[in-house]
């Protein structure tokens, strides 16, 4: 509720839903803060670029489902691998910390809140700390890194956890380590989505992979964790994990291969939209190049 009475609604929507006079109007009052942010010291960069829209084309599902199967399938590929692999990762360690806790670390249940206070902590300001670099160092080299550096850590961890008697304190600090790089590259994974496709889809497009994502990754994860921990056996727990820690490794790989440097760019230029009229006499069917952008 705080978010819509303060938040201005999006210029683009607004535009692509033939309300031009109320986008220039949003526009307007965000130059106007930004202006009086930096005390008129430096001045907004000139418009270089330009789009004309059609807010009168309809935008239905079947022509977002034809646009991720023709011009965006690289980066279909990538959303949904980044959203499954952090989905199985994230929720099948997370809803099952407290039983490991328990079974293997003999925690009364009624402890377990505390260690999982710790972990949460860990999840909150790994996103907060790490979430600037996205901008700053670029969205290709911090995802495929907290990706990478995520999987890495849940495979030192399982050496600690088989190799040495390890406390459940120990345990918890290896996990919020792990996570607080895990919190991050799950958060880059859900964004990914809502801006490698065109503007009219970024809803439908966040909606869809987190639904066929959670399917594929988060709805198996824990109860296979799940089984796992009720066999009482640390190997194949210990398996379990691993098989975690390399798909988050595989969907580091994928982004270094896939990803798109959208950092510091419009979206118009990321991804064209929809609703653009035709350029250089070139429809938006058949505009997409190999990596759906128009540059």
């Amino acid at each position: 509720m705080l978010a819509r009475r303060y938040v201005p609604e999006s210029p683009r929507w607004l535009l692509t839903h033939g309300r031009p006079d109320e986008a220039e109007t949003v526009v307007s009052a965000i130059e106007r803060r930004a202006a009086g942010a930096n005390r008129g010291e430096i001045p907004l960069p000139p418009v270089s670029e330009q789009i004309t829209i059609d807010p009168a084309r309809h935008i239905g599902i079947g022509l977002m489902i034809r646009t991720l199967l023709g011009g965006y399938r690289r980066r279909a590929l990538l959303g949904l691998v980044l959203i499954a692999s952090q989905a199985f990762f994230y929720n099948g360690i997370s809803f099952t910390y407290p039983l490991v806790l328990h079974q293997f670390f003999d925690v009364p249940a009624s402890e377990t809140p505390r260690y999982m206070l710790y972990f949460t902590l860990a999840n909150f300001l790994g996103a907060l700390l790490l979430g600037n670099l996205f901008d700053v160092v670029g969205r290709r080299i911090m995802i495929a890194g907290t990706y990478a550096i995520s999987g890495a850590l849940i495979v030192v961890n399982e050496l600690v956890f088989r190799q040495y008697e390890i406390s459940a304190g120990t345990q918890t600090l290896l996990w919020c380590v792990a996570f607080f790089f895990a919190s991050a590259a799950a958060s880059a994974g859900y964004l990914t989505v809502s801006e490698i496709f065109p503007v009219e889809m970024r809803a439908m497009a966040i909606a869809l992979f987190y639904v066929v994502g959670t399917a594929i990754g988060g709805l198996g994860a824990p109860a296979l964790f799940g089984a796992l921990v009720e066999t009482r056996r640390l190997d194949l727990l210990s398996y379990g994990y691993l098989s975690g820690a390399l798909l988050m490794l595989i969907a580091a790989g994928v982004e270094w291969t896939l990803g798109v440097d959208a950092e510091r760019r419009g979206l118009e230029s990321v991804a064209r939209p929809l609703t653009a009229e035709s350029v250089d006499g070139m429809t938006n069917e058949g505009a997409a190049e190999s990596d759906g952008c128009i540059r």
